[in-house]
C-alpha cells in the first residue's frame, strides 16, 4: 500500500472513530442520524415512486397521442394511395417518393418516414425503397416489420443516434397498398428527446424538493432535539458537580414547561439530599468524635487498672485456685481490651480522614519476612507450616512499612487461625507497576457471600467460632484502609473446604492507578477435583520432608 493510501486509511479509520464516539457519547446525534437515515430513505422511495410515474404517464401518454397520429397519416397516405392513377413502375416510385416526403412534414412534429415492402411480397417491377432519410432504414427492426405485416398497427421503443448523442425515440408501422406493387409497410419514426427533458426537468426539480425536504428535516431535528437535550446535560453537569461535593449546585428554571417542571424537581431532589447529607455528616462527626472521645477517656482508667492487674498477676501464686484463674483471665483480657482501644483509635482516625501515609522506598520482600517471623510461633503452636516465597529481584515500592506490615500480620495470623494445622503459603510477586502478595490457606475457607463481607467490622463468618488469638475483630477492616491508603487492593478468596487466599496489590509508585495485578488471586490448584477433607485428622504439609516434632517442642520454620 502506498503512503498515500496508508494516510487516507488512517483518516479514515480515525473519522471512524470520532463518529463512533460522537455516537455512543451524544443522544442529539444519534437522533440527527436516525432521523436522517429514516428521512432519506424515505424521500428516496417517494422520490423512486414518483419518478416512475412521471416518466410512465409521459411515456404512455405521448406514445398514445403518436399512435392516434400515424394512424390519420396512414389513412391519409393510403387515400393518396387509391387516387393515385400511376399505371408504371416509374409512375409508382415517384408516387412512393412523394409520399414520403408529404408524410414527414405534416405530423405535429419532426419525424422521419419510411417505405418498405412487405415481407414476402414480390413483383414483375423493382423498386427501391422510399424514406424521408435513407440513412436510418437500419433503425426498422426485423421483428417490428414481421409484427407489422401481420396486419394492425405496431410500435417499438428504439434509440435514435443524432449528432449530439442518442435520443429516446418510437417507430411505428402499418401496411399501405400501392397501385402497381402491391403492399408496402409505412413506418413512422418520431423522437421523444421533448419528453425526456421535461421529465429530467421534473426529476431534478424533485431531487432539490427532496433535497431541500431532507435538510429542513434534520434542521427541525436538531432543534427540538437541543431544546430537549440540554436541559439534560445541564441536569448531568449539575448531577456530577453534586457527585463532587458541590452541594450548592442548582438547575437553572425558565418557563412553566416539561423541562422547567425537571429543573423544578431536580433542585428540589438536590436541596433534600444536602439536608439529608447535612445532617449524616453532622451525625458521623459526632459518633465519631464519640468513638475517639470514649477511646482516649477509657485511656486513663485502663492505666490504673493495667497496674492493679499486674500487681495482682504477680502475686496469683499466693491466691486460691479460683482466684489465681480469675487473676489470669483478667491480666489477658486487659491485653485484649489495650488492644480494642488501640483499633478503635485507628479505625477513628481513617474515618476522620487524619490517617497519614509515611511512606518511603523499601522492599516489600523484606517486610513480609518481617511479618512473617512474628507469626512463626503461633503457626508452630497452631501446627501449620509457613512457607514464604519471595522473587530473586527487589520488589521496592513507595510504602508506609509499619502499616504494610501490619496488613500482612493480620492476613497471616487470620490465614494460621483457620488452616486448620494446613499449609499456609505466601508468595510475593511484582510487575512494572505494582507489587503483590497473596495468603494462601487451605483450611475451612469461605463462600463468595462471606469473602464479600470478610472486611466488615466485627464480622464473623461464624458467631459461635471463638477468636483463639484474642483478635478484636477490627484486624482486616483496618488492613482494607490501609491498602486503600496506598492506593492500592486487599482482596480476599475462597471456597468451602479448600481454604482461602487474600491478595494484596500495592503501586510501585504514588499516582500509578492499578488496572491489574502481578498475582493471581485465585490459586491454580483450584482446577482440582473437589477432595474430600476431615478437619480434625488432616495431616499436615512438610514441604522439606522433616520429621514431625513434637508437640511439647514447638518450633518456628521458614522456608524462602
Amino acid at each position: 500500500m502506498s503512503d498515500a493510501g496508508r494516510v487516507l486509511r488512517a483518516r479514515t479509520d480515525r473519522r471512524a472513530r470520532t463518529f463512533g464516539h460522537a455516537w455512543r457519547s451524544s443522544l442529539q446525534v444519534r437522533v440527527i442520524t436516525t432521523t436522517l437515515a429514516i428521512g432519506a430513505l424515505a424521500v428516496a422511495a417517494v422520490g423512486l415512486y414518483v419518478g416512475e410515474r412521471m416518466r410512465d404517464g409521459l411515456f404512455d401518454g405521448r406514445v398514445e397521442q403518436l399512435l392516434e397520429e400515424s394512424a390519420r397519416s396512414t389513412a391519409q397516405a393510403q387515400g393518396t394511395f387509391d387516387n393515385s392513377t400511376a399505371q408504371t413502375g416509374i409512375e409508382a416510385q415517384r408516387l412512393l417518393s412523394d409520399v414520403a416526403t408529404a408524410q414527414a412534414a405534416g405530423g405535429t412534429g419532426d419525424r422521419e418516414v419510411f417505405l418498405l415492402r412487405a415481407p414476402g411480397q414480390t413483383s414483375a417491377i423493382s423498386f427501391v425503397q422510399a424514406a424521408s432519410d435513407a440513412s436510418l432504414f437500419d433503425m426498422v427492426s426485423d421483428p417490428l416489420r414481421l409484427a407489422t405485416a401481420e396486419g394492425g398497427q405496431h410500435w417499438q421503443s428504439v434509440e435514435w443516434q443524432v449528432q449530439d448523442g442518442a435520443e429516446p425515440a418510437v417507430m411505428i408501422g402499418q401496411d399501405v397498398t400501392v397501385p402497381v406493387v402491391g403492399t408496402y409497410q409505412l413506418f413512422f419514426l418520431y423522437s421523444l428527446q421533448a419528453e425526456q427533458d421535461r421529465l429530467d426537468f421534473l426529476q431534478r426539480t424533485l431531487a432539490l424538493a427532496a433535497l431541500a425536504l431532507v435538510v429542513l428535516l434534520v434542521s427541525m431535528t436538531w432543534l427540538v432535539t437541543r431544546q430537549a437535550v440540554r436541559p439534560v446535560r445541564r441536569a448531568a453537569q449539575v448531577a456530577e458537580r453534586l457527585a463532587d461535593g458541590h452541594l450548592d449546585e442548582r438547575m437553572e428554571q425558565r418557563g412553566e414547561d416539561e423541562m422547567a417542571t425537571l429543573a423544578r424537581s431536580f433542585n428540589e431532589m438536590a436541596t433534600s439530599l444536602q439536608d439529608q447529607i447535612g445532617r449524616m455528616e453532622e451525625l458521623s462527626t459526632l459518633q465519631r468524635r464519640f468513638v475517639s472521645d470514649v477511646s482516649h477517656e477509657l485511656r486513663t482508667p485502663l492505666t490504673t487498672i493495667r497496674m492493679a492487674g499486674e500487681v495482682i498477676h504477680a502475686s496469683r501464686d499466693d491466691f486460691p485456685p479460683g482466684v489465681k484463674r480469675s487473676a489470669e483471665l483478667l491480666f489477658t483480657q486487659l491485653d485484649r481490651f489495650e488492644d480494642l482501644l488501640a483499633d478503635l483509635l485507628e479505625i477513628s482516625r481513617f474515618d476522620a480522614g487524619a490517617a497519614v501515609l509515611d511512606a518511603e522506598s523499601r522492599d516489600v520482600s523484606d517486610v513480609v519476612v518481617a511479618a512473617a517471623e512474628h507469626t512463626f510461633t503461633l503457626a508452630a503452636r497452631r501446627g501449620s507450616w509457613l512457607r514464604v516465597e519471595v522473587p530473586e529481584a527487589r520488589c521496592v515500592a513507595d510504602i508506609d512499612p509499619r502499616r504494610v506490615e501490619r496488613i500482612l500480620r493480620n492476613l497471616l495470623v487470620n490465614a494460621v487461625e483457620h488452616a486448620e494445622g494446613s499449609t499456609v503459603d505466601v508468595l510475593v510477586g511484582a510487575d512494572r507497576n505494582a507489587v503483590a502478595v497473596t495468603v494462601r490457606d487451605r483450611g475451612v475457607g469461605m463462600t463468595a457471600d462471606e469473602a464479600a463481607h470478610v472486611f466488615d467490622r466485627f464480622w464473623r463468618a461464624d458467631p459461635a467460632r471463638a477468636r483463639t488469638t484474642g483478635g478484636t475483630g477490627l484486624g482486616l477492616a483496618i488492613s482494607l484502609e490501609d491498602a486503600h491508603l496506598h492506593g492500592g487492593w486487599l482482596e480476599a478468596w475462597g471456597r468451602p473446604g479448600r481454604g482461602a487466599c487474600f491478595r494484596l496489590t500495592l503501586p510501585r509508585r504514588a499516582g500509578i492507578h492499578l488496572v491489574d495485578s502481578p498475582l493471581p488471586i485465585v490459586p491454580p490448584d483450584d482446577e482440582l477435583p473437589d477432595p474430600v477433607i476431615t478437619p480434625t485428622q488432616r495431616p499436615r504439609t512438610d514441604p522439606a520432608a522433616l520429621p514431625e516434632l513434637p508437640d511439647d517442642v514447638p518450633e518456628p520454620q521458614e522456608v524462602r
